[in-house]
């Protein structure tokens, strides 16, 4: 199925390095297959499971009555989240403001037009019970998040982008309702997709690794 969908032909590195968090760069006007999201998820789900137990799920919307009930929930989590923040920078203006504000700009224009992007995927798991372990949960949502971080560079490999968002959360059982999902599929991700206007995108600054390596210890 690969082959009927065009590729970038990035290097591994590539990939990894420019797949960025896209929102003023999605394309709202070109559609989206959804054979082209289920090409990239065949590839996502290589990703490891616990105990290969693979308890993923994958909520892919492209019409827009249900886009439109997980865009207004969205929305309504992302301005309360908005204002929080834009009270704490002008408090406490951080080191980068520039940046931060830039980053503000474009999360609100994403929350905006959520419905209008032609595909957002929810990518959730079976929680026994419904009800999250008590502790360390790294194993629940390591058996997720990196097959869901692998459906993005997936999705950039063949020119779409992606926004790596949580927000809609907040009304996780609201949208569970909704949308049919059980109780014990509990929600991780939302990915908003759309091709994007241009394919060249640069790697972002990041602290330097000596700032954050530890070798043999703390």
């Amino acid at each position: 199925m690969a082959e009927e969908f065009p590729h970038l032909d990035l290097s591994a590195d590539e990939v990894l390095t420019t797949t960025r968090s896209v929102r003023k760069r999605l394309d709202l006007e070109r559609p989206v297959p959804l054979e082209v999201v289920t090409d990239a998820l065949e590839v996502a789900l290589q990703a490891p499971s616990g105990s290969n137990m693979q308890s993923w799920h994958w909520i892919v919307l492209t019409d827009p009555e249900p886009k439109k009930i997980v865009a207004e929930y969205y929305r309504k989590s992302y301005f309360a989240y908005a204002e929080a923040g834009a009270a704490a920078r002008s408090a406490k203006p951080p080191k980068d403001l520039e940046t931060a504000e830039k980053v503000a700009s474009s999360a609100t224009y994403l929350a905006e037009i959520m419905e209008q992007v032609p595909a957002l995927v929810i990518g959730a798991i079976h929680v026994p019970g419904g009800e999250f372990p008590q502790g360390n949960q790294a194993q629940l949502w390591g058996s997720l998040l990196p097959a869901a971080w692998s459906l993005a560079l997936a999705l950039r490999e063949r020119g779409l982008g992606s926004a790596w968002t949580t927000l809609h959360l907040e009304y996780e059982r609201e949208v569970a309702d909704a949308l049919g999902i059980p109780a014990n599929i509990r929600q991780g991700v939302l990915l908003p997709v759309a091709y994007t206007k241009g394919t060249q995108f640069k790697p972002a600054k990041r602290a330097p690794l000596e700032t954050v390596l530890h070798v043999n210890g703390w």
